[in-house]
């Protein structure tokens, strides 16, 4: 029996009734935010929440009794499914994102948690997912990649254009001096013509080294 305080007034409830009522908050809690499922060692789909089958759009009636490939996008290859059920088969938490496909073809990703549920030997008996949708944050970091990629396609660009130019300058100006120099002004002329091609591929790549620090600084 445990004794509880209602404005100034104690009243006695007991466990059970104290216990009920946080069970049933914890659950709506869930609900509300969290996708979660209950598999069986073969990976069976026992029981899934309200939240799960808002997500997937699946209802629960076409969940109960499947495999989790229903939901299966196709994205992650063989080898990460496979390191995740060894972790949980051996008692383990698993913990990772992960891209599924919904009902409708759509994808969302989770970070999902899958805490092995044990018998008293301390063999897995059920597994219990965890799961928050992370997909704006997965499409913020696509977004991100994205633009990196256009931003080193930009620069590969300026390499093989801009940067190749005063090399080829350099290049020809320094065939003058076996073939073409008969005076001190057409040394002069080509020499101011090496240091101008050298001073552009400098600055080339003094920008090109601030562009992979500025890349290495954003990962």
């Amino acid at each position: 029996m445990s004794i509880f305080r209602t404005g100034n007034e104690y009243t006695e409830t007991s466990s059970k009734e104290k216990l009920l009522p946080l069970l049933i908050a914890y659950q709506q809690a869930v609900d509300t935010s969290i996708i979660s499922s209950i598999t069986d060692t073969k990976g069976e789909i026992v029981h899934v929440n309200k939240r799960f089958c808002e997500v997937s759009k699946f209802n629960a009636e076409e969940l109960i009794g499947q495999n989790h490939r229903i939901i299966n996008s196709g994205y992650h290859p063989k080898e990460f499914l496979k390191n995740m059920w060894k972790t949980i088969s051996e008692g383990r938490v698993w913990h990772g994102e992960i891209k599924n496909r919904a009902k409708d073809g759509s994808y969302y990703w989770v970070d999902s948690v899958i805490v092995p549920i044990k018998n008293q030997q301390g063999n897995p008996i059920q597994y219990l997912s965890l799961r928050t949708l992370i997909s704006e944050r997965k499409a913020k970091e696509e977004k991100e990649r994205e633009e990196q990629i256009r931003a080193m396609e930009e620069m590969l660009y300026k390499i093989s254009h801009e940067v190749r130019q005063p090399v080829v300058q350099i290049l020809g100006l320094s065939d003058l001096f076996d073939h073409h120099i008969d005076s001190e002004d057409d040394l002069k002329m080509t020499l101011d013509g090496i240091r101008r091609s050298a001073v552009l591929l400098d600055n080339y790549t003094r920008e090109l080294a601030g562009f992979v620090r500025k890349i290495r600084n954003e990962q």
